[in-house]
């Protein structure tokens, strides 16, 4: 998973002789290890993870041979020596993620031409190789793995935090480095709220939608799941079908080179014209993997097209305000024939208690 000469291909292609990656998930895509304090400074023939003793001995241990691994005593002054020595004159930086102070130490004693990265580090990680979509399937088979748990334990005296507590524990506790973002659990009227907290109160009757996910290597899965605690009314029989459905329709239109925002139309039609117009929203789906939220978007202002090796989710909603919310998540990877849905877990409405 060293993604190192895809970095160099970039740099290559620009005015640039030298990128330096500030923030922790570009440093983890470039090579392959986590650490949250120090750099990663690639030069056309020469990588470098610049990190302190902490780190030292599993970094040697995990990074692929031909990345150097340094401790200097004062990080900025081995990069500004080491970009000297090369003759940098021109430095990649990444303008969404680097501090004024780190700007200006580069800046000012060089006298650098720092050429911003923009989204060209996202837009590479946004197509996954063979690698990364067996961390993402990994870590997706424990999330339902923790959905099929914690349908067979669910009580009416438990609280969203217990029902948070269980499905995180159950993750961890089958394989999960850690949960992929804090666990949603929200019942009755809350369920309306699409990133709801979860309180300590009872859960309520009406829909319990769970938004949960695990971690693999740092690879994230995400999925969301509704089930009705009592028996569904009409209505929520209904907002459930409508949901379903849509989320069908958009998966049906999920294809390498089609533009996120008709895949978001192909949903957002179907529940506008059930009589839900407004009630959905957020978009209909992202991109997963080093991060929960990355490219490419599945929404109405998304004219980017998708690629092959994308994983996206498909999660249409329906969010009545103060009564009740019904969302359904999947994810998945965007290939040749349309889309591989890494997700196992049953959609049909579930009934309990």
């Amino acid at each position: 998973m060293n993604h190192v000469a895809k970095l160099q291909a970039l740099l290559a292609s620009s005015e640039a002789e030298a990128m330096l990656l500030t923030s922790e998930v570009s440093q983890r895509y470039a090579v392959g290890f986590h650490f949250s304090d120090g750099f990663v400074l690639l030069l056309q023939d020469k990588t470098y993870l610049i990190t302190d003793f902490r780190y030292r001995e599993e970094a040697m241990r995990e990074v692929d041979g031909s990345i150097t691994v340094i401790t200097p005593t004062v990080a900025i002054d081995f990069i500004r020596d080491t970009l000297r020595d090369a003759r940098v004159s021109r430095l990649m930086y990444e303008d969404f993620a680097t501090t004024c102070a780190a700007y200006t130490a580069l800046h000012a004693p060089l006298g650098l031409t720092l050429v911003p990265i923009g989204e060209a580090i996202q837009t590479l990680r946004a197509v996954k190789d063979a690698e990364e979509i067996e961390c993402i399937r990994r870590a997706q088979a424990i999330t339902d793995a923790a959905y099929t748990h914690i349908l067979s334990v669910l009580t009416p005296t438990m609280t969203e935090v217990d029902v948070v507590l269980e499905l995180e524990f159950f993750m961890r506790r089958h394989g999960a480095d850690g949960v992929a973002f804090p666990s949603i659990a929200v019942s009755g009227a809350s369920s309306a709220l699409p990133h709801g907290l979860p309180s300590r109160r009872p859960l309520s009757r009406g829909f319990l939608t769970m938004d949960f996910g695990a971690l693999v290597n740092g690879y994230a899965s995400d999925m969301t799941r509704t089930v009705s605690l009592g028996k569904a009314t009409a209505e929520m029989k209904h907002i459930y079908a409508t949901v379903l459905e849509a989320q069908h329709l958009g998966i049906e239109a999920i294809a390498a080179g089609v533009p996120g925002k008709l895949v978001d139309a192909a949903a957002r039609t179907h529940i506008n014209a059930a009589g839900y117009r407004g009630l959905f929203g957020h978009s209909f789906g992202h991109g997963v993997g080093l991060e929960i939220h990355e490219m490419p978007r599945l929404s109405a202002r998304s004219d980017l097209p998708l690629a092959v090796g994308n994983v996206v989710t498909a999660e249409p909603g329906i969010y009545r305000e103060g009564s009740c919310g019904c969302r359904i998540e999947d994810m998945g990877v965007v290939t040749e024939e349309g889309f591989w849905d890494l997700t196992a877990s049953s959609k049909e409405l579930i009934e309990l208690f």
